[in-house]
C-alpha cells in the first residue's frame, strides 16, 4: 500500500513501487485529466506537478513520489496562476484536437509560477519536449504571454 499525496488529499493505492504514475493517478485513483502519449516521457502529454515542478509521469514510478505533493490538470483550477493559464488557454483559442493540452498547460503553469515574466526564449526552453500534433505552438506562446501579462496586472 502507498499513500499517494494527490491533488491536496491522500489516497491509499494498492500498487507496486515502480507502477508508472500516471497509470496509478489514471487507473487506481480515477483521476483522467492527465493523458497517455508516449509512454517514454518525450511527448509531454502525460505532464503533472511534484511539489510544483513538472514531471513526466509515465516514466515516474509511484515509489519515487512518497511524502511528495502531486498535482494533475484535474486540480489545476483550486490553483491561482492555474486558473490564469486556463482562462488565457481559453481567450486564444489555443486548443484543436486537445489531447496534449492539459501537458501543455500544467508545464506553463510550472514556467509562470518560478517565472511570472518570462522573455519568448525562456517560454521555448520550458516547453521544450511538450508537443502538439496540431502544430499550436504560436497560440501556446501567445496565452502564456497573456496569462502573464494578467499576472502583471493583478500584482499593480
Amino acid at each position: 500500500m502507498i499513500t499517494l499525496k494527490l491533488n491536496g488529499q491522500d489516497h491509499p493505492l494498492d500498487v507496486t513501487e515502480d507502477m508508472p504514475l500516471l497509470w496509478a493517478i489514471r487507473d487506481v485513483a480515477g483521476y483522467n485529466g492527465t493523458k497517455f502519449g508516449c509512454g517514454m516521457g518525450l511527448c509531454g502529454a502525460c505532464t503533472i506537478h511534484i511539489d510544483g515542478l513538472p514531471v513526466r509521469s509515465c516514466i515516474t514510478p509511484i515509489g519515487s513520489v512518497a511524502g511528495q505533493n502531486v498535482t494533475t490538470i484535474d486540480n489545476l483550477h483550486a490553483d491561482p496562476i492555474g486558473q490564469i493559464v486556463q482562462q488565457a488557454w481559453l481567450d486564444t483559442a489555443v486548443a484543436q484536437c486537445g489531447f496534449c493540452q492539459g501537458g501543455q498547460i500544467m508545464s506553463a503553469t510550472a514556467l509562470l509560477k518560478t517565472n511570472p515574466n518570462p522573455s519568448d526564449e525562456q517560454i521555448e526552453e520550458a516547453m521544450v519536449g511538450n508537443i502538439c500534433r496540431c502544430g499550436t505552438y504560436n497560440r501556446i506562446k501567445t496565452a502564456i504571454r497573456q496569462a502573464s501579462t494578467h499576472l502583471k496586472e493583478a500584482k499593480a
